[in-house]
């Protein structure tokens, strides 16, 4: 399926096409990131973590994995660099004591406000040339995608 998009030219509209489209956005949009954080000093992962434990405050291990799509081998991993680096601490969980509670350190909490707001900024440049109402129109049309190929509930 084509359609003439506004400058007159031929568009293939088809579902196929739309996520090459997508995902070769995605993965430019997401090397952008990495690129970023790398640059930051830290690994995807520990940003993760951190900023999920910023916003969020202090979580479980299964807690974070779920927020940051990590494994809990990967998640042990995360936290155990992080931990050796001073930027979080484990702690008891008061109601399960088989789970640890993962917060921030004073140190934690310092490096990454500061990682954030830079990447912050490196993400505001990539989406920069979008105007606020093409950010609000793309941000719609993706969670709509999104909630149309969510598998139905059990």
């Amino acid at each position: 399926m084509a359609t003439q998009n506004q400058s007159g030219n031929t568009t293939d509209t088809r579902g196929i096409h739309l996520w090459l489209i997508l995902r070769k956005a995605s993965r430019t949009l997401e090397a952008h990131a990495i690129r970023n954080i790398a640059a930051l000093g830290m690994g995807v992962s520990d940003f993760a973590v951190l900023e999920a434990l910023l916003h969020k405050g202090p979580l479980t291990v299964k807690e974070i994995g779920a927020r940051v799509l990590l494994t809990s081998g990967s998640m042990t991993a995360a936290i155990d660099r992080l931990a050796e680096r001073g930027l979080v601490e484990r702690t008891e969980d008061a109601e399960d004591r088989r789970a640890r509670v993962i917060r921030l350190t004073s140190s934690g909490r310092a490096l990454i406000r500061r990682a954030f707001r830079g990447h912050e900024q490196a993400m505001e440049q990539a989406v920069a040339s979008f105007a606020c109402e093409d950010r609000v129109q793309l941000i719609d049309l993706l969670r709509r995608l999104g909630r149309s190929t969510d598998p139905p509930p059990h």
